[in-house]
């Protein structure tokens, strides 16, 4: 298995996928909107502009691929009754790899999306996560599935405001922060070492599990490009400012599940076959 379309490449969780698997010396193809940050990006892989909203870019792009690997989300301006990558473009996408016979989907999901139920929580945007990957699941094609904790880049793309690390409410239980390089290898490893009708889930875990405020602390003291502080917010703060944008009431119910889900560890397996994590946050902080 050695041709793989990736179909979110450029993104911040794409690009050390993509990387790791141009390494490992895989021959990629990439579909994506913007040729010219893709080129500038993989400058010798084979790149085809289009979209997932457009059923005829998928078939044109998947044509002689052995696999796919999906890194989608649903974006924090997005709202319900919008076209969702993860919703009607996973249904396009598997509908095409049917037809073409793609051999393995590989796809990139979450560990806390499975807060859905917890406490009565209740989410549109993790009951699209839950059901494309029972789509996936029930869709006959051999698949991966990783279920990663947060990711360490989080903290300085989407904590980090200004000179401040915004949080919110209270983080009731650690989280195993995991840094995208070491996924990225885990990824690659897993089209290497997976057998051919072989289904697999991968939980994704760090080293090292901290609170929010915790993990925002030792970002803090090992990062050195500047100075900066926490800053908190209550979370009947942020829920009332998100009655008001899309980005915030986004904000207030992932971090209402982080602070909330029960994580524990549970990762072993994935390390005892795809490589142990080399990256602490400390690590991960000092490099920026």
């Amino acid at each position: 298995m050695k041709k793989i379309l990736i179909i979110g490449s450029t993104g911040l969780l794409g690009k050390p996928v993509t990387k790791a698997l141009i390494t490992a010396g895989f021959e990629l193809t990439l579909l994506v909107r913007s040729t010219d940050l893709a080129t500038e990006l993989f400058p010798t892989t084979k790149i085809i502009k289009g979209d997932i909203n457009n059923r005829a870019d998928i078939e044109t792009a998947m044509q002689g691929q052995d696999a796919v690997f999906l890194n989608l989300s649903v974006k924090q301006t997005e709202k319900p009754n919008e076209f969702h990558p993860e919703g009607e473009g996973l249904d396009s996408i598997l509908t095409v790899a049917q037809k073409l016979k793609i051999k393995r989907i590989a796809y990139l999901s979450s560990l806390v999306h499975l807060y859905q139920g917890m406490n009565d929580f209740d989410w549109w945007v993790f009951r699209i996560k839950q059901e494309a990957v029972q789509k996936i699941k029930n869709s006959g094609i051999v698949y991966t599935i990783f279920y990663p904790s947060i990711f360490m880049e989080s903290i300085i793309h989407q904590s980090k405001q200004g000179s401040m690390i915004a949080l919110g409410g209270k983080s009731e239980y650690a989280m195993y922060y995991v840094a995208a390089e070491d996924y990225a290898r885990q990824v690659a490893k897993s089209f290497e070492v997976l057998k051919e009708n072989e289904n697999r889930d991968f939980v994704i875990q760090g080293l090292e599990a901290f609170t929010q405020d915790k993990a925002a602390e030792t970002f803090i003291q090992h990062y050195k490009k500047e100075k900066l502080r926490t800053m908190w917010a209550p979370m009947f703060v942020m829920k009332i400012m998100g009655k008001f944008s899309q980005k915030f009431d986004y904000g207030y119910h992932i971090v209402e599940a982080l602070n909330k889900y029960p994580e524990k560890f549970e990762a072993q397996s994935t390390w005892d076959l795809l490589g142990k994590p080399s990256i602490t946050l400390k690590d991960f902080a000092e490099s920026l």
